[in-house]
């Protein structure tokens, strides 16, 4: 029930879900305050948001020059029921012709190169962008040729001028759209859903420490608070409904699970978790030793507070140990997954019968696992 909004847009390939700006706005403050810098100079490629709807597009065009950006581009996948309808961002632009009859509703291109000093009313709307962006004319808005599906020539041509990519892609494409910016070589940080650790596509990333989780991940109990459009509104599951500036009505839901993914630096993944030996462990909390699985020579682990730090050999924890986890801490085996592939050394109890599918104690079924082994100091 927990992910029912998540799995029903699955269900439909309807990937609307909005990301709040205050979400935006407090996750990428952590890589500034790591590094300052961490966007100066760069190309941000916003390639799932519609610039009429998206705050991604928002807070980046409010935040260019405080960034230091040198340019950001964003395209929409569908076509906006804004776009070119409701606001012309550029006034008389030429890049837009008008028509006869209702306009062309079209998937959209923006290249922002420069923007005038924000007015400080404190207000992020659109009329608030198109102030700033109309008073130049070295930005480009233009419809794109097709749908603008992240995988067209057209958009991978845009990612390949970009330096990182900051979005909230579609659920059900994760695979193939991290797939994509690993293989293009970019830096990135985007949204998706925990589960995704233990696709065999990630997780080899975040052994690897090619890819990690973001800073924010304590904000609502790991849950995220979505604005989904009304026509795929469960209202059994909307949490508030709000109006926007213009009137409209937003629909807000909650998406647990969900986390960011990235392979920018920030501080608190090198943070080392404060931990217990294993005797005090067994004394204060467990009351009785760990025990060991039937199918891999590892003790098991239910709780991340619970790993002892004096243990030497291989540990099973929880896969929520990338929420907290230090490079500098703890290496990363492997997964249950990798037991069940035979990636990995495994002893098994000769006396143990049980059908070989991921971590067993006893006999018991556990969830997934993550095995990790302290690092050498």
């Amino acid at each position: 029930m927990a992910n029912s909004n998540l799995a029903n847009a699955k269900k439909v390939k309807n990937d609307e879900f909005y990301t709040q700006y205050s979400d935006i706005q407090k996750e990428i403050e952590a890589y500034l305050e790591y590094n300052s810098d961490v966007f100066r100079g760069k190309v941000v490629y916003c390639n799932c948001d519609d610039p009429f709807e998206s705050n991604f597009f928002r807070y980046f065009v409010l935040n260019f020059n405080k960034l230091g950006l040198k340019q950001l581009i964003t395209t929409s996948y569908k076509p906006s029921p804004v776009a070119n309808t409701q606001l012309r961002l550029f006034g008389d632009d030429k890049t837009i012709t008008k028509s006869k009859g209702r306009p062309k509703v079209t998937a959209n291109k923006f290249i922002i190169n420069e923007v005038s000093d924000i007015d400080g009313d404190g207000e992020f709307n659109l009329k608030d962008v198109a102030k700033q962006l109309k008073a130049n004319k070295h930005n480009e808005w233009t419809p794109l040729e097709k749908e603008g599906d992240f995988r067209s020539p057209e958009c991978v041509k845009l990612l390949e001028q970009s330096d990182m990519v900051v979005t909230n892609p579609p659920f059900s494409l994760f695979r193939e759209y991290i797939k994509q910016l690993v293989a293009h070589n970019k830096r990135f940080l985007i949204i998706g859903n925990l589960n995704a650790i233990t696709y065999k596509e990630i997780f080899p990333l975040l052994k690897d420490n090619k890819v990690w989780l973001g800073n924010n991940y304590k904000v609502n109990a790991g849950a995220m608070f979505f604005e989904i459009p009304e026509n795929i509104a469960n209202l059994e599951q909307v949490r508030e409904i709000k109006t926007n500036e213009s009137g409209k009505k937003v629909y807000i839901t909650r998406v647990q699970g969900v986390r960011w993914f990235t392979n920018l630096d920030h501080g608190r993944r090198h943070q080392t978790l404060p931990l217990m030996t294993e005797a005090e462990i067994i004394k204060f909390v467990t009351k009785k030793p760990f025990e060991k699985y039937d199918n891999y020579n590892a003790i098991d682990i239910s709780l991340i507070k619970n790993i002892p730090s004096d243990y030497d050999g291989i540990m099973g924890v929880p896969m929520s140990i990338f929420d907290k986890h230090s490079p500098e801490q703890f290496e990363i085996l492997g997964s249950d997954y990798n037991v069940r592939e035979g990636l990995l050394p495994k002893l098994v109890n000769p006396k143990w019968t049980g059908k070989l599918d991921r971590g067993y104690v006893n006999n018991n079924r556990l969830f997934t696992r993550i095995f990790i082994k302290h690092k050498k100091k």
